[in-house]
């Protein structure tokens, strides 16, 4: 057994027995060391935490962003501020492996995005940031196997939506003291919205519209001290949703039928702020209009046993279908021309079809394509017909036969879906023609609920399930987080969930667990 499987099991042996202790006042007050440089801070200014993400063979994105208090304002708006980076071989910081310097100021909100190259692959490094007599906390962080190496394992937690307001992280405090080799969070990081209602916490300041608000909105949820230890247990991927920039937009528009450069100088503010805030590669394309474009659909290859596509359903999609003449967005319908339009698309044409020729091509154990929403169906037959919500995958029902017919069609084996957005636990069979027993089984899926958010009452739920049999487990009345374990020869998933609101339990229990066996599409209850 190699000391690297020996570090990071004892760490994650660290990270259970002192859960609470990681959560608290490590993560919000940064240690102090003899100073580096002339800088003296009078307030620590990472308070943020420490996070690392976009993980390749031989290189990972570590990240931090500095708090610069008023009273240490003065010379960083000067100079900026300069620092160092330290990536360890160990957890005890004894072997290290890689040192640099880094750079930043207000204009990048004092975010800083190191992408550390030269790794090693499929092991644990453990990193820092030093500014001065400030030094961040520390993380740990993973690269991934080499695409041609034999793999046995590889362990994720999928999450969303994690309002604010509506309760707490203890299920990021579960992640943290789980062994995994990354955390993959499909959207709704952050809410511009506000529910007094179901508020057991409150946002700072008002709807997030400008490039400092959406700053304002991040740094209150990174400086949870929950979420803090997942960033910092494990390295992330990370795909949004709608309410990183406003519920139901779609591409150019959205809900209030704003005007389209209004609305893109919006997006490019609420894209900024999500790469400033993140462990991303690439930032938003200086070249698109106000900057309001950023590429975050991606292909990672796990070794031989999986390839990962995390897809985009927001920045290329067709604005929904039959919309209210007064408000626009998502809605029910039950009568609508425009789902019948066989070119509409949930991804964009470019997207599709880069996804589909990486089905095709790809030679690996699973196929796992990671996406913002549900896939399956949850129609409801009423006595005008049958209903559909137009903001999911049923209001782009062209779009997603073309995804499973190129699964059926091309033969591609053992591929599993992962999403989130609609705050329930769900195990479904995934068909060209769903709820159709007559078509064969073609896919998975599995979506998690959310972290915080509220979900759909059980009378809707039940009548939905009612509706749509290919729903094998749907649950809204929790909240939590998917473990998935994917091995050769099988994918095993357990929901992991405590009450709602999150927070009245500290400890989160095992609602159901599925397997998928290599062969047989469609979960199984294990």
């Amino acid at each position: 057994m190699s000391n690297t499987t020996l570090n990071r099991r004892q760490f994650h042996r660290h990270l259970q027995a002192s859960a609470m202790a990681l959560a608290l006042a490590p993560w919000q007050s940064p240690v102090w060391a003899q100073a580096t440089t002339d800088r003296s801070w009078k307030t620590a200014p990472f308070q943020l935490g420490v996070a690392s993400g976009s993980p390749q063979h031989d290189s990972v994105v570590i990240w931090t962003r500095l708090i610069v208090a008023d009273e240490d304002r003065k010379e960083a708006d000067a100079d900026g501020v300069a620092g160092r980076y330290e990536i360890y071989a160990d957890e005890g910081l004894r072997r290290l492996v890689r040192t640099g310097d880094w750079h930043t100021n207000a204009t990048r909100g004092h975010s800083v995005h190191v992408i550390v190259q030269g790794l090693a692959p499929a092991r644990s490094y453990w990193y820092r940031f030093i500014c001065g007599d400030a030094v961040s906390t520390v993380g740990r962080t993973q690269t991934v196997p080499t695409p041609d190496a034999a793999v046995s394992r590889l362990r994720l937690a999928l999450a969303s939506c994690q309002h604010y307001e509506t309760g707490l992280y203890v299920a990021h405090r579960d992640i943290a003291a789980q062994d995994l080799d990354l955390v993959l969070f499909v959207g709704d990081y952050i809410y511009e919205t506000t529910y007094p209602n179901n508020r057991v916490r409150a946002h700072r300041g008002p709807e997030p519209k400008t490039l400092p608000q959406y700053r304002q909105h991040y740094a209150q949820y990174k400086s949870d001290p929950d979420l803090q230890a997942a960033h910092a247990a494990h390295p992330w991927i990370l795909m949004w949703d709608d309410h990183e920039v406003v519920n139901d937009y779609a591409n150019q528009s959205d809900a209030a039928y704003t005007d389209p450069g209004v609305f893109l100088a919006r997006r490019a503010a609420a894209y900024r702020a999500y790469f400033e805030h993140q462990p991303l590669r690439m930032g938003p394309d200086p070249a698109s209009p106000y900057g309001a474009s950023m590429r975050l659909h991606a292909q990672l290859h796990w070794g031989r046993l999986a390839d990962l596509w995390t897809l985009d359903c927001r920045q290329y999609r067709d604005v929904q279908a039959c919309p209210d003449p007064v408000k626009g967005g998502g809605r029910v319908v039950l009568q609508c021309a425009d789902l019948a339009q066989p070119q509409r698309s949930m991804l964009g044409a470019s997207q599709e079809q880069w996804l589909y020729e990486g089905l095709r091509a790809s030679e690996r154990k699973w196929k796992v394509l990671a996406q913002s929403t549900l896939l399956a169906s949850t129609r409801i037959q009423s006595p005008l017909g049958k209903t559909t919500y137009t903001d999911a995958w049923d209001g782009y029902p062209y779009a997603r036969k073309r995804l499973l017919d190129c699964i059926a069609q091309q033969n591609v084996r053992d591929v599993v879906t992962l999403g989130g957005d609609v705050h329930m636990n769900v195990a479904s069979l995934l068909r060209q023609e769903p709820n159709d027993p007559t078509q064969p089984v073609v896919a998975s899926e599995f979506v998690t609920t959310s972290i915080s958010s509220r979900g759909m009452s059980e009378s809707l739920l039940s009548t939905i399930r009612a509706n749509n049999p290919d729903l094998l487990h749907a649950r809204a009345d929790e909240r939590g987080y998917a473990l998935i374990d994917f091995q050769p020869k099988r994918c095993t998933t357990e929901f992991r969930t405590t009450p709602t609101p999150a927070g009245t339990s500290d400890a989160l229990k095992v609602q159901a667990r599925f397997v998928v066996e290599t062969g047989q599409p469609g979960p199984q209850a294990a």
